[in-house]
């Protein structure tokens, strides 16, 4: 088992894996402070200066001016605002890896499809026996082509 575990290594399998997921993880940063730090400003800002990502309701019925705040008094509460960052995040990260994947499949090549060999035998109509293409009598029944 450990002689196949090294194996299936050294193959690159589990470093292609390791290097996407690192790729991944990179990527999905990047995302979610695209969306925190410039899509949700102007978003808020258009909705009457709603900061998503301080959005909560707190469940404990107190009321708390921040999530900071809320989060110091460990209060339970439901982050919707969290949630919609979240959200918006995945919809972006899952449309850029669409694109992603759309545009490497366009750019392989198409599999050549060999073309069929030419034939090397043909029929006799009399017998119905395969004699080679180039035959000008059929060996089996004398018949003249």
């Amino acid at each position: 088992m450990l002689k196949e575990f090294k194996e299936f290594l050294i193959k690159g399998n589990a470093i292609d894996m390791a290097v996407g997921f690192i790729f991944g993880a990179a990527f999905a940063s990047i995302v979610k402070s695209l969306v925190a730090n410039i899509i949700m400003p102007p978003i808020g800002l258009l909705m009457g200066g709603v900061d998503f990502s301080n959005s909560f309701y707190a469940l404990d019925g107190k009321h708390y001016a921040t999530l900071a705040a809320l989060d110091k008094a460990g209060a339970p509460a439901i982050k919707y605002g969290s949630f919609i960052n979240d959200a918006i995040s995945f919809v972006i990260l899952g449309f850029v890896i669409f694109m992603l994947v759309r545009t490497i499949s366009n750019l392989k090549k198409p599999e050549a499809v060999a073309p069929a060999p030419a034939p090397t035998t043909k029929k006799c109509p009399d017998c119905a026996m395969e004699i080679p293409i180039d035959a000008y009598k059929c060996g089996y029944c004398q018949h003249q082509f």
